[in-house]
């Protein structure tokens, strides 16, 4: 009981100081500047920790510590996507799309074409993204609380996810993108250390000798070296090779497309600072994604894996406790209670940078600049934002619940591969192409998305197997569990094909000076409606 007291005060404390950082933040926010961008005011390393803040969900930290301890190699190439992922996003995007937007994804396609049909569309792709990676860090709470408390009740896990419902509301309306960064950076710092301290612990059971961790995980995951090897979740046939192949086009160019990462880059003041905060981004996310794989095998080799839920999403936690001393000492307690409150932490920090992203393109691209033609007061828009994270985050609560028999990795690679589908093709045929226009964009985005959506729906992850969502019903006629193979070709094809059936004029003669905007950031603060 002892423990349980610790373990719960360690957690409480965690939650306290983000609640503390968010209304401390709120004291300087004024206007939407401050309430979208934080006032431009964070330097580059500040906004690169919180990339990383951002970046680094519980999917990570849960999810593919989980993937990797249940399926050795094959969930370590999770990582490998993400990681490879951002450097695209990086070096493709970011920066040219921090130049030439606002606040929103939608500014920027906005700069060049019909206002209305592209940010509803661009508004409706944030909200439908949002709230997948929404549902896999919700998830991951209420597996996380359950397991803090001793409990293994279904009615707790659903209170835990309506209370980072809750917090997740408080930290956007009180403390918009100031106190969202503040958070994230927090998180990011407590990550990191954890991570960290963990990894030493493991390391330090086999004096620090990589290939004897890999052979103890190898040897005590009862699948011998094959667990070491690629195949044991995708190599089986050609479907199970494809799903892969899918999977990691997914990852690799859906970080581009996610609305809350991209603006992260709106937050500092200066294209330099940008690259700046890249650097540091690339350095943190890095060295995080190298601590999953001893994480991941670490939890192979110490834990017995039988003991794990078919999600493998308590590995994480319960490795801390087995390298603390294991269950019932005091140190397993205490790290158990470290790990539990910095993933918790994890996914508040995530949550509310999805709710304020996703609330403010449904104030600033459909309320102010589609429903009051950009005539709205800064007062009037924050409200609506304020309103609109209310909304999202009781839709996030509805649909996460049901949800909770997911693996919380799995549900992220959704959500990257709807980004990718849906917003990759429109940003990149926006900035590389002048023959692009508003058809093009609306029918990449559209299309992009109801394929992705539509082919999970009809694919095992809702019927058809015995971890679909609808038990009891087969209506799986897509094979795969991830669309991306499909759906993120057929985005950027139905973009080009859509550009080509018509001409717009004042879409190609506002390329130039969207080029120049993108690559030197001249005006970059400046409304871009026409």
């Amino acid at each position: 009981m002892d423990h349980q007291v610790l373990t719960t005060v360690l957690f409480l404390s965690v939650v306290a100081l983000t609640v503390a950082i968010t209304v401390r933040a709120s004291r300087s926010t004024s206007g939407t500047s401050d309430f979208y961008a934080g006032g431009r005011s964070f330097t580059g390393f500040q906004n690169g920790l919180a990339i990383g803040g951002d970046y680094m969900s519980a999917a990570s930290f849960l999810g593919i510590t989980g993937i990797i301890a249940l399926a050795g190699y094959d969930g370590f190439l999770y990582s490998i996507g993400f990681l490879v992922a951002w450097l695209v996003a990086l070096l493709l995007v970011a920066e040219m799309l921090r130049n030439s937007g606002r606040y929103t994804m939608a500014d920027q396609l906005a700069f060049r074409m019909k206002q209305k049909p592209v940010r509803m569309a661009a508004a409706t792709s944030t909200v439908v993204v949002s709230i997948f990676y929404l549902l896999a860090q919700m998830v991951g709470a209420g597996t996380l609380v359950a397991l803090l408390l001793g409990v293994d009740s279904q009615t707790v896990k659903n209170l835990v996810i309506l209370g980072v419902g809750m917090l997740m509301i408080f930290y956007v309306t009180v403390g918009g993108m100031k106190g969202t960064t503040w958070v994230q950076i927090v998180k990011a710092v407590l990550l990191m250390t954890g991570s960290a301290l963990i990894v030493v612990l493991v390391l330090a059971k086999f004096d620090f000798n990589l290939s004897e961790l890999l052979g103890a995980a190898a040897s005590n995951s009862g699948k011998g070296e094959a667990f070491l090897e690629p195949g044991l979740k995708y190599g089986a046939d050609l479907t199970s090779k494809l799903d892969f192949l899918s999977l990691g086009i997914a990852l690799v160019l859906g970080t581009a497309g996610l609305p809350h990462i991209l603006i992260r880059f709106y937050t500092v003041p200066t294209a330099r600072d940008a690259r700046k905060s890249v650097l540091w981004a690339i350095g943190i996310i890095g060295t995080f994604y190298l601590f999953t794989l001893v994480l991941g095998f670490g939890a192979a080799a110490l834990l017995n894996t039988g003991d794990l839920d078919a999600s493998g999403n308590l590995a994480a936690p319960k490795l801390a406790e087995e390298v603390g001393g294991g269950a019932g000492s005091t140190g397993g307690a205490i790290l158990l209670a470290l790990i539990a409150a910095v993933a918790f932490a994890t996914i508040l920090a995530v949550v509310a940078g999805l709710t304020l992203t996703s609330s403010a393109s449904v104030a600033h691209d459909v309320y102010n600049n589609v429903y009051r033609k950009g005539e709205a007061t800064e007062q009037e828009e924050i409200k609506v934002t304020r309103i609109a994270a209310g909304v999202i985050g009781l839709i996030a609560i509805l649909l996460a619940i049901p949800a909770q028999s997911l693996n919380i990795a799995f549900l992220v690679a959704l959500a990257f591969a709807v980004a990718a589908s849906a917003n990759l093709p429109t940003i990149v045929l926006n900035m590389f192409w002048r023959r692009f226009n508003t058809r093009g964009a609306l029918w990449s985005i559209y299309g992009g998305l109801i394929s992705a959506v539509g082919l999970v729906f009809f694919s095992p992850v809702m019927s058809g197997a015995e971890t679909s969502l609808i038990t009891g019903a087969d209506f799986a006629w897509f094979p795969l569990s991830n669309p991306g193979i499909v759906s993120i070709p057929l985005g950027f094809l139905l973009g080009i094909i859509g550009s080509l059936t018509t001409r717009e004029p004042a879409a190609e003669d506002r390329y130039t000076e969207l080029e120049v905007r993108a690559l030197t950031g001249a005006g970059a603060e400046q409304a871009t409606s026409h």
